[in-house]
Formats: C-alpha cells, sequence, structure tokens
C-alpha cells in the first residue's frame, strides 16, 4: 500500500500542475487503501476535483468528514464498501460506480439513492427517476405515516424536559420502525432507516418549530368547466392575405452582405437574407429570377425613437416612484439595482443590425404563407463537463406544426420537426445526463421540449436529430414550459386548464429508453402564460404570470404531503389602482429576470415595463384576507401604447439587457447600465436606449410588409444575436455590431 502524500496526488492527478486546488481528475485505483489511508485534510484540498477513481481498493467505508465540493464521479468498483453512508458528504455526486463489492444490497442502493440528492447514474445506468421517486413520493409516504402514528399516539409531555425527550424519542422511533410498513420486504431494511431519520426530524420539528411560508389547501375545481380552444391572437384580414409575397431576387456575387450569412439550402428553411441598403432592409426568398426593387422605408411615429437614436438621459428621464419608502431606503434600491451587473462588458450598449429574416415555419413550405404565427424561441445552452451553461448561435423557435433549429450566423435552418395537426405555442432547452453503457461515464446532452394545442410534450435530442418520445402532460393546451436550470430533468408545464405541473423527465439511455413521472401539481385560477423560476432559489419557488395577475408558489418538494397546492401569493403592481370598466391590467404577459434579484414585467394594456425586487417583495407578509403583497418597485421603463396581448418580454442578465417587441415591428431595448442613478425619485417613465425599427421587407407587386406584432425575443448569454418571432410568420435575426 502506498501512502497518500500531497507528491503523490500530483502525480496521479491531472491537469498536471502543482497545486492540489487545480486537480479536476484524480486516478487512485489499485493502491490497496483502506479507508484510514485516506487523510481527510489533505484529500480535502481538492477543491477542483470533478472524477475519482478508487476502484480495485480495499474500502470498507469513505471518510465520513471528506468535502469536495466540485465532485461529480466517483469510482468505488471492486472494493469491500458496507457502510455507504459515509457517502453523504460527497452530495454534489452525479454518477457512482459500485460494482464488485459483494457487501453491498438492494437497501443500500436505496440509501445511496436517498444520501445523495444529484445522483443520476449508477453503475452506468440512469437511476434519475426512480431515484426522484424514493426521494419524494416514497419519503412523502413514510413521513405521512410517521405523522399519523404520532397523532394517533403520541404527544409532547408537559413541561417538557430532556430527561423526558430523550424517553420520549426512544419510545417513538421504535414505535415507528416497527408499525410503519410501505414498499416491498426486500427494502424494509431501508424503509426502518428512513422512518428512523424521518421521525427524528419530525420531533424535532415540534419542539423547534421552523418558520415556513403558508401553504393553502387546494380548492376544488369545477369539473367539466368550459375551456376556450386556445387560438393565441385572432388573425387579423392583413395576416391572412394569402396574395402577400415577397419580391424575388437575383443573388450576384456582388451584392452578398459583408457578413458570411449564407442562403440555406433546405426547403424547409427559405432564408430571406436581410441586406442594408440606404437604411432600407429587403427579404429574398430561394427564388432568383428577377432584380429587386428598392422600397422606401415606412414613416415611423413620433412618439419613438428612431432606430440607431441613442436616448440621452437626464435627471427628469428616470423611473417610477416607489411608494412608502424614504429618500434613503429609495437610494438603497436604485443602487443596488444599477451597480448589480457593473462590470467592463457592459458598461456601453451594444449596436445591433439585422442579418437574417426567415419564413421557415410556413405551411407546406409555401414562401406566400404570412398567416402562421411564431410563439417561442430560445438559445441553445452548450454544457460543458460540469453541466453549466455557456453561449451558442443555435436557437430553436417554434410556430404552426413545425419546430426549428437555425444557425444564427449563416441563417441556416439545421433541423425542422413537423407534427401535422399540432400548433406549438412553447419549447424550452435543458441538459440531461445520457447513460452509454458498456462502463462509459455518461454525458451531459442538450435537449428540447415543446408543446401546444394538443396537450403533449415532445423531447428531442436535436445533435442527433432524434426526436425520442413524448408524453401527455394535459388534456387541454400547453400554454408554456420550463425547466428547472439547477435541476436539468425537473419539467414545469402550463395549460389551459389552469394548472402548472412538475414533470420530472429523467435523463436517457444510447438507446432513448426514459420514464417521466408527475410531482406536484399547482392548482392557478386563470391560464399561465409564463413561468419564472428564482434564479438562487429555482427549487422552492416558482413565479407564473397569468391572464389575471401574477401569483407565486411554494414548489420545494418534501415539505408538504400535498402533491396537489394552492398559491402561497399573488404579487400587486400600481398600474392596478387605475383600471376601471375599460381597463383591467391584471394580464402579466411578460416575466423575465435580469438579475438574481430584479425582475422585469409587463402589464397588458399598460404601456411601461416594471422593474421590481423579488427579494423585497417576497419578504412582506400577505394580506391575511387575499393573499395579495405589492411589487417593491425599483424603476419603470417607457414601452409602446398598444392593445395586443401576448408580447413577450426578455433579459441577456450577462449584458445587463432588457428587449421587448410591439405590436409595430419594432424591438425597444433598454441598458440597464446606462440608467441615471437617481431614476427612482422623478415619477417619470425611463425611456428606452435604442428602438430597432422594423426592416421592411417588400412584397411583389404590393409593396413593404408592414411591421407586425413581435410575439417573443431571445438573446444568447452575451448578446452576440437577437432573435425576434412575428404573428406573420417570420424570424428576424439581429446581430451584434463590434464597436473598433
Amino acid at each position: 500500500m502506498e501512502k497518500i502524500t500531497e507528491k503523490l496526488l500530483l502525480e496521479k492527478g491531472s491537469p498536471k500542475t502543482n497545486k492540489l486546488e487545480e486537480i479536476k481528475t484524480l486516478n487512485l485505483s489499485k493502491l490497496g487503501l483502506k479507508h484510514q489511508d485516506l487523510p481527510v485534510k489533505l484529500l480535502s484540498r481538492l477543491q477542483s476535483l470533478e472524477r475519482w477513481d478508487l476502484s480495485g481498493n480495499r474500502l470498507q467505508e469513505m471518510p465520513k468528514d471528506l468535502e469536495l465540493p466540485a465532485l461529480r464521479c466517483l469510482d468505488l468498483s471492486d472494493n469491500q464498501m458496507e457502510d455507504v453512508t459515509t457517502l453523504e458528504s460527497l452530495s454534489g455526486l452525479e454518477e457512482l460506480k459500485m460494482e464488485d463489492n459483494l457487501y453491498i444490497t438492494v437497501n443500500d442502493n436505496h440509501k445511496l439513492m436517498a444520501l445523495l440528492p444529484k445522483l443520476r447514474i449508477y453503475n452506468g445506468k440512469d437511476i434519475s427517476t426512480s431515484a426522484n421517486h424514493l426521494r419524494f413520493v416514497y419519503t412523502e409516504n413514510l413521513r405521512t405515516r410517521v405523522i399519523a402514528l404520532w397523532e394517533k399516539n403520541f404527544s409532547l409531555p408537559d413541561p417538557i424536559t430532556a430527561e423526558k425527550m430523550s424517553d420520549l424519542e426512544e419510545r417513538f422511533v421504535n414505535t415507528a420502525r416497527q408499525q410503519v410498513k410501505f414498499g416491498p420486504s426486500s427494502v424494509s431494511d431501508f424503509t426502518k432507516w428512513k422512518v428512523e431519520i424521518i421521525a427524528k426530524e419530525y420531533l424535532s420539528s415540534l419542539i423547534n418549530p421552523k418558520e415556513e411560508p403558508e401553504i393553502k389547501e387546494p380548492t376544488d375545481t369545477k369539473e367539466n368547466c368550459e375551456v376556450s380552444m386556445p387560438c393565441k391572437r385572432k388573425q387579423t384580414e392583413s395576416v391572412m392575405d394569402t396574395s402577400i409575397r415577397l419580391t424575388p431576387r437575383k443573388k450576384l456575387r456582388s451584392d452578398l452582405p459583408a457578413s458570411p450569412a449564407a442562403e440555406s439550402p433546405r426547403k424547409s428553411g427559405r432564408n430571406l437574407q436581410a441586406l442594408t441598403e440606404n437604411n432600407t432592409i429587403r427579404m429574398s426568398p430561394r427564388k432568383k429570377s428577377q432584380p429587386p426593387s428598392t422600397p422606401t422605408r415606412r414613416q415611423t411615429s413620433t412618439e419613438t425613437p428612431k432606430k440607431g437614436s441613442k436616448v440621452q438621459q437626464t435627471k427628469d428621464d428616470a423611473g417610477a416612484q416607489v411608494k412608502q419608502k424614504n429618500k434613503a431606503e429609495l437610494q438603497r434600491d436604485t443602487d443596488k439595482l444599477f451597480t448589480t451587473k457593473s462590470c467592463s462588458k457592459t458598461q456601453q450598449p451594444v449596436s445591433l443590425k439585422p442579418l437574417h429574416v426567415l419564413q421557415c415555419h410556413s405551411k407546406q413550405d409555401s414562401s406566400e404563407d404570412f398567416s402562421t404565427q411564431l410563439w417561442a424561441c430560445a438559445f441553445q445552452p452548450l454544457p460543458d463537463s460540469t453541466g453549466t451553461s455557456g453561449g451558442s448561435r443555435l436557437v430553436a423557435t417554434c410556430g404552426g406544426d413545425s419546430l426549428c433549429v437555425i444557425d444564427c450566423e449563416t441563417g441556416m435552418v439545421m433541423k425542422k420537426y413537423k407534427v401535422p395537426g399540432e400548433e406549438f405555442f412553447s419549447l424550452a432547452w435543458s441538459t440531461v445526463l445520457m447513460s452509454r453503457g458498456g462502463g462509459a461515464s455518461a454525458q451531459h446532452c442538450s435537449i428540447l421540449a415543446a408543446g401546444g394545442k394538443r396537450g403533449l410534450v415532445k423531447l428531442i435530442h436535436p445533435r442527433n436529430n432524434v426526436a425520442y418520445g413524448e408524453f401527455r402532460a394535459s388534456r387541454k393546451a400547453l400554454s408554456v414550459l420550463r425547466f428547472n436550470h439547477h435541476q436539468g430533468n425537473f419539467l414545469f408545464t402550463g395549460s389551459y386548464d389552469n394548472k402548472i405541473v412538475m414533470w420530472d423527465i429523467g435523463g436517457v439511455d444510447s438507446h432513448y429508453n426514459y420514464k417521466v413521472v408527475q410531482l406536484l401539481v399547482l392548482e392557478i385560477s386563470a391560464t399561465p402564460l409564463h413561468i419564472c423560476l428564482p434564479p438562487t432559489s429555482p427549487s422552492t419557488h416558482l413565479l407564473t404570470a397569468c391572464e389575471d395577475g401574477l401569483h407565486c408558489y411554494n414548489t420545494q418538494l418534501g415539505v408538504s404531503n400535498n402533491t396537489k397546492r394552492s398559491e402561497e401569493m399573488e404579487i400587486t403592481f400600481p398600474i392596478y389602482k387605475k383600471e376601471d370598466k375599460d381597463h383591467d391590467y391584471h394580464t402579466i404577459d411578460g416575466l423575465s429576470f435580469l438579475t438574481d434579484d430584479v425582475v422585469a414585467s409587463k402589464n397588458y394594456m399598460h404601456g411601461s415595463i416594471y422593474l421590481w425586487s423579488w427579494s423585497r417583495t417576497k419578504a412582506q407578509r400577505p394580506d391575511k384576507k387575499d393573499r395579495t403583497v405589492c411589487a417593491v418597485v425599483l424603476a419603470e421603463l417607457q414601452w409602446a401604447n398598444t392593445e395586443i396581448p401576448y408580447l413577450a418580454l426578455n433579459t441577456c442578465p450577462g449584458r445587463a439587457y432588457i428587449v421587448c417587441g410591439d405590436d409595430k415591428g419594432r424591438i425597444w431595448t433598454y441598458h440597464v447600465n446606462n440608467l441615471q442613478k437617481n431614476s427612482l425619485q422623478t415619477g417619470k417613465p425611463i425611456l428606452p436606449t435604442e428602438v430597432l425599427e422594423w426592416p421592411t421587407p417588400v412584397r411583389k407587386g404590393l409593396g413593404q410588409v408592414e411591421g407586425p406584432s413581435i410575439n417573443s425575443v431571445a438573446m444568447d448569454p452575451e448578446l452576440q444575436f437577437l432573435v425576434a418571432l412575428s404573428d406573420k410568420n417570420m424570424v428576424i435575426v439581429w446581430k451584434r455590431e463590434e464597436t473598433p
């Protein structure tokens, strides 16, 4: 047996370095090690260690106090492991190998799934679905039985003394272990072990109760209530005009844009290349038979700053007052908002120029289709070895019966999925683990979920061009999908039956086998339009923008035995006070986090965008009667005056940007770092940093295509590209121009 020293760790680790803190992979296999041979203090310096091979040793357990926060993969195969509870401190483990450990039983396997909350791959197999079922559903059943046993047979002593509590705990725990039965007999040892833990935790909670947010019992919903079939937004006559065409243009070598944009060779992706000429944008379809016509720019309304004009901010330009706050508190709020993303790369506004306009969702691939409405777009996150995400130039878009993946640089439609009879309303990217079998390590892969009118969720692995599964999320249409960015296999679906459901979609194996489990149902009072998970607590809270307001829910699993829950509170806004019979501002049709704390939201028919504090709003005590709290507004941004609903906003935290389209094809952009620090005290909405005008394409024989409603926008994390979707079957791609 070789002694573990710093020199040995540096020799066995990689990358090659002279610092233990920089080692990411370590191979200590076949050294005859026992658990006492692993020096905890020395090994705990491996703060960047991600993969550790301890196979072929003589380990019976692991050191209990070992802390390796970055460790994701551990190989303990071919050892003599007996006590798996010593692995509890390695809570970040996602992949574990325990083959050829003769003393490991099925009960130990269950303990590992309970002790390691992120464990997904065990002995080369994806266990995420069964593990989450055990962690939440199975555990909740045991907790319910333990509580029922207490309420029937036990009570706290009066007075409470240490001696009496010790005796009570012993009796209660022993009784629970003997009487609480659940699950197959093959895991009875695990059940007793888990029941003991639950019983002790419950007894402790009775003595030292923790303050938990109040969760209302779900109210009964009427069965067979009439829900109108969603069409999102009614078509106008101009949208339905099938005579609208794009002017064909010969593709001349000298007429190519300076950027490396190229037409898509795919029939499914008609690339209508946007070219700038005398401040005029033209779109060209695949036909190349006629010379281009040169339209004149459409005059913009005087109320909106022109494209490219930087709005100069003054003290009188700045945002809305926050009521019931004194001057000192306002200044602290302002400083917090405008210094959150204060870094060199976000100091200056970006310059965006139109690059492509595409008609890739056309019915029957017709260039004359200007009626298909496009609803959702999102950039693909690029996972690294730890599963965290970076930027991408691939964006997914959905509308009509198709879903497309587009390369923003070239304008090419890389993938296209069509489902006859479907109308897609929402999509979401996530990263899950794919187990490959044969002892190979699992790998992270990006998947895409999409849903719409039929109530089905489609699961797609775009890289391999595989639509590998589907499941029914609702009998009604789906309005919104959202993944938990900290737990990539947790998916929320919102539907027109006024429900939000939390699913565990698990991972996939090399044959694309998967399993879906329902974890939680949220009863809501209206159709959900957007779902946001707070960046710092995506597993405990959920915000949903609905047609009747903004609601907050507690989604923490394991804190309640209710699989159905009602709202925790409703967040109200100052504009509500101006409502009358002709103006209902409760519909929230835009919602996104700008920072960990600052939220941007938009109320339908209100010509402004609110910026408000999530932490300060949540900290308020809800009204006992209606469960409402008033949003702590930090600023108000001027936006368009329109009565068109469902024009979604979006944010780019990395560049401190908020973007929202309007009903005339314009893109309103707000660079938060550019706002004045006294902007909260004047009561006047803050003007946009820049308004990008609609790039006026040309219709054959009928002139320019008027600016349509911009239903959705998306930006990559570095704001290299901005993508906007219209209700006239056009995807518009803008690209950032690098300043010299």
